[in-house]
C-alpha cells in the first residue's frame, strides 16, 4: 500500500460527503482508540474556508425560542404567545403555555428570537433562546 501524502489526504476528504466523512471519523475511532477531536482536527481544514466546524457555531442563524416557565402572569403570557405564534387560538395558546418548558418559535431568525423572548418576559414568563 502507498503511502498518501498529507495533501493527497485532503483532496480525498474534499470529494466525500458529510455522511462519509462522519463513518469514516466513527471508523478512526474505532481503529486508533481516540476521540474525534484528533480526526475532526485533522478533517477540518478540508472542508470549504478550513475550519468549518468552529465557524458553524459562530455563524448560527436560527434559534428555538423556549418557553421555561409562565411565571405569575399566565393571563398575559398566553397572550404574548397568540402574538408571536400567528394563528394559534386562545386553547392552543393556553395549551402550549401549560406545556412549558416548551419550544414557542423553532428556527426562527436571531432578531425574531429576542424579539419573542422579550415579549414573553415582558409578559412575565421565563424564556431562552437557545
Amino acid at each position: 500500500m502507498a503511502k498518501l501524502s498529507t495533501d493527497e489526504l485532503l483532496e480525498a476528504f474534499k470529494e466525500l460527503t458529510l455522511i462519509e466523512l462522519s463513518e469514516f471519523v466513527k471508523s478512526f475511532e474505532e481503529t486508533f482508540g481516540v476521540t474525534a477531536a484528533a480526526p475532526v482536527a485533522v478533517a477540518g481544514p478540508a472542508g470549504p474556508g478550513g475550519g468549518a466546524p468552529a465557524e458553524a457555531v459562530e455563524e448560527q442563524d436560527e434559534f428555538d425560542v423556549i418557553l421555561e416557565s409562565a411565571g405569575e402572569k399566565k393571563v398575559q403570557v398566553i397572550k404574548a404567545v397568540r402574538e408571536i405564534v400567528s394563528g394559534l387560538g386562545l386553547k392552543e395558546a393556553k395549551d402550549l403555555v401549560d406545556a412549558a418548558p416548551k419550544a414557542i418559535l423553532e428556527k426562527a431568525p436571531k432578531e425574531a428570537a429576542e424579539a419573542a423572548k422579550a415579549k414573553l418576559e415582558e409578559a412575565g414568563a421565563k424564556a431562552t433562546v437557545k
